[in-house]
């Protein structure tokens, strides 16, 4: 079983329950490695050291193969990410499109470089290699929701939206459907 100085271990006991949990519900065996990292980014937007140390622990395998999976896989990452993540498409087609200017739109309603977390910690804002949805450009997911034709009105709409689901302000109607 890990061991943790008791600073580390006061700090990680949320994060130890919630992998304890995600072992109990996928599994304990190294098939269950990526949907554990995937649920843990869900719902604690953070992939930190201690966090990948207790999986592997848990999982019986190496920290070294967990940070392997959860780097290799740019949806997962390490790091701390905001409460909601808005990735913007960068193939050929979005960005002949105008995804370079939603970037620019989204970087500033959220006052934070691209690759980077607004400072209220709501919104992360991040390329995507392609989301699939290259008939409709410039394209952008919002969490799990792709949006298509994105215009810099619906880019500054969809960041006011997830302001909004910040800070449990009712929010309304969507400014567009998600494609699904």
């Amino acid at each position: 079983m890990l061991r943790m100085p008791p600073e580390v271990a006061a700090r990680s006991e949320e994060v130890v329950a919630t992998v304890d949990a995600l072992v109990a519900r996928h599994g304990n065996d190294e098939a269950a490695l990526l949907p554990i990292l995937q649920d843990l980014r869900e719902q604690h937007h953070d992939i930190d050291d201690v966090a990948m140390q207790v999986v592997a622990d848990r999982l019986g395998t190496s920290p070294v193969r967990v940070q392997g999976v959860a780097t290799f896989y740019a949806f997962i990452g390490t790091g701390r990410t905001g409460a909601h993540t808005i990735r913007v498409c960068r193939t050929l087609t979005c960005a002949m499109g105008g995804a370079r200017r939603i970037a620019e739109v989204l970087a500033a309603s959220t006052g934070t470089q691209f690759g980077g977390t607004s400072a209220d910690g709501a919104i992360t804002v991040q390329w995507a290699n392609c989301i699939g949805m290259c008939d409709q450009p410039p394209a952008m997911l919002v969490d799990h929701d792709a949006l298509g034709r994105v215009t810099p009105d619906l880019a500054r709409q969809v960041v006011a939206r997830l302001r909004a689901d910040h800070t449990d302000t009712p929010t309304g109607n969507d400014p567009q459907e998600p494609v699904r």
